[in-house]
């Protein structure tokens, strides 16, 4: 299929274990569906889409995706602390506890709690696959 100026387009699908580097699994299509999206419309990490492009159907390979092409890296500016009293009275806040929080541009944002005390709530805002390096056993499934 053709899409903005002459730019071809494929719509993918993928079957995967992802794993992270000591062979823990994180994700997997296995049970499900392949995972089904449109190349060059950054719908999936950078690393797994480039590793997807040029892969014939049936075609099986194992791709290491560094975390700069995965979830990016660590950062400390993704580390928020929050007044107790802030968080809805509901909430009884504990170590592990994730939330969602809304940016000032209106975005969803997932937090989880690292810290909790008496006044104070520390939040980690980084994805929890950030810093790491993941790999991927793909089968390309079908490309149209």
């Amino acid at each position: 299929m053709n899409e903005g100026a002459g730019q071809l387009v494929d719509r993918v699908r993928v079957h995967y274990p992802g794993t992270l580097v000591d062979g823990s699994v994180f994700d997997s299509s296995k049970d499900r569906e392949p995972l089904e999206f449109q190349l060059g419309k950054q719908l999936v990490i950078p690393g797994f889409e480039n590793a997807v492009i040029g892969m014939m159907p049936g075609e099986k390979k194992t791709q290491r995706i560094p975390a700069a092409e995965a979830y990016g890296q660590r950062r400390e500016d993704m580390l928020l602390e929050v007044e107790r009293e802030q968080l809805p009275d509901e909430i009884s806040p504990e170590v592990g506890m994730q939330l969602q929080m809304t940016t000032t541009d209106g975005r969803q944002v997932p937090v989880k709690m690292t810290e909790v005390s008496e006044s104070k709530i520390r939040l980690d805002a980084n994805h929890p696959l950030a810093g790491k390096d993941l790999v991927f056993d793909l089968e390309l499934v079908s490309k149209s």
